[in-house]
C-alpha cells in the first residue's frame, strides 16, 4: 500500500492561517495529515471529520488527546457533529476532496481496477450512509442513466457506447469484470498512460458516494459555521469539484456578473459572505515529482466576511 502524502500541505496550512486558540475543522480527516499539521501551530482543539470508519480508526492515537475529537460523520453533517460538542463556530475549515490513497490501494473496498475485487466504492462502508454499492448502480441503473453518470461525472466521450455493453453483460460482482468491458469496448494498450477504465471509475465512484451533493452541502455548512475573518481551504481533484467550489466562492464573494438592460438583476445583491477569494493554487514541480496523484490537485481559499451566510441553516426555512 502506498503511503498518504497530504497534497499541497504547506500550502494549504498557509491558507488556513492558524493562530494559538483557534478552532479548527478537517472536514475530510482521511491519514490525519492536515489534521496532524494544524497541531503543530497551539490550536485550541481540532476536529475531525470522516464517514469512513477505516479513517476514524487509523487515527485512533489522535482521539487519546485532549485538543482532539473525531467525528464519524460525513462532512455534509458538520454542523450536526459540531454541535453534539457544544460548539456552534469555528476559526478555520478545511476540506480535501476525493478519495484518498488508502482507500484505493486497498483492493476489497472496490475503488480501484489496478486490483480485482468487489465491485463496492462506497466510502460509509455500512450504516445509515453507505447507500447503494457501484455493483448496484451497474446492475440496476437503465442505459441512459448508466451513460448520464459516465459522460457528466466522468467527462466519458464514450459514455453511451460503454453503458450499452454493461447492459449487455451485467450483472457484475467485481472490479476486474467492470474493468475488462470498459477497456474491450474503448480499446486498451497495456503501458500507456492512462487506462480507458480511469474516468467511468472515477464517475461511479463520485455517484455513488453522492460527492457532488456532499460538497454542496459542506460548503454551506462551511459558510454557516466560520466566525468573521474564519478561513476556509479546499483541495479538490476532479474538474467538477472544483467548479463546484471556485463557483461557490466567487458567488458568496459578490463576484458574479452584474447585470445589463437586456439581462437586468431581478433581485437585490446580498452582502459578499467571503472576501474575494485568493488565487487557485496547484502543486509545483517537487510535489509532483515525490507524489504523482497530486498532479490534478487544486486548492482555493477565501476568509469568512461579517456578512450573514446565504445558505439557510439544515432544516430551517429560507
Amino acid at each position: 500500500m502506498s503511503a498518504h502524502i497530504p497534497v499541497l500541505l504547506d500550502e494549504t496550512m498557509a491558507a488556513l492561517g492558524l493562530v494559538p486558540g483557534d478552532l479548527y475543522v478537517d472536514a475530510t480527516l482521511g491519514a490525519g495529515g492536515y489534521l496532524r499539521a494544524a497541531l503543530g501551530f497551539g490550536i485550541a482543539h481540532a476536529y475531525g471529520f470522516d464517514r469512513d470508519p477505516e479513517a476514524i480508526a487509523r487515527n485512533a492515537d489522535l482521539a487519546d488527546r485532549e485538543d482532539v475529537t473525531l467525528v464519524h460523520r460525513p462532512f455534509s453533517e458538520l454542523e450536526q457533529g459540531l454541535a453534539a460538542h457544544g460548539v456552534t463556530q469555528v476559526d478555520a475549515i478545511a476540506f480535501d476532496i476525493g478519495v484518498s490513497s488508502m482507500q484505493i490501494d486497498t483492493p476489497e473496498r472496490g475503488f480501484s481496477f489496478q486490483s480485482d475485487g468487489p465491485l463496492d466504492m462506497r466510502m460509509s462502508q455500512s450504516g445509515p450512509h453507505a447507500g447503494a454499492s457501484a455493483a448496484d448502480v451497474v446492475n440496476t441503473a437503465t442505459e441512459a442513466e448508466l451513460a448520464d453518470i459516465l459522460f457528466h461525472l466522468g467527462d466519458e466521450p464514450g459514455a453511451r457506447r460503454i453503458a450499452r455493453a454493461l447492459v449487455a453483460d451485467r450483472p457484475f460482482t467485481r472490479t476486474s469484470e467492470l474493468a475488462r468491458v470498459i477497456r474491450s469496448v474503448l480499446g486498451h494498450k497495456p503501458g500507456a498512460p492512462r487506462d480507458p477504465a480511469t474516468r467511468s471509475f472515477q464517475a461511479l465512484r463520485i455517484h455513488v458516494n453522492d460527492e457532488l451533493g456532499q460538497l454542496d452541502a459542506g460548503l454551506d455548512a462551511a459558510e454557516r459555521l466560520l466566525r468573521p475573518g474564519g478561513r476556509l481551504a479546499v483541495v479538490s481533484f476532479h474538474s467538477a469539484e472544483d467548479r463546484r467550489v471556485k463557483n461557490f466562492l466567487r458567488e458568496r464573494s459578490g463576484n458574479q456578473p452584474a447585470g445589463s438592460r437586456h439581462q437586468p438583476e431581478t433581485l437585490r445583491p446580498r452582502a459578499a459572505s467571503f472576501a474575494r477569494p485568493a488565487r487557485a493554487v496547484r502543486p509545483g514541480a517537487r510535489e509532483l515529482a515525490t507524489n504523482p496523484r497530486a498532479r490534478s490537485a487544486t486548492l482555493r481559499s477565501a476568509v469568512r466576511t461579517n456578512a450573514a451566510a446565504w445558505a439557510a441553516a439544515a432544516g430551517s426555512v429560507a
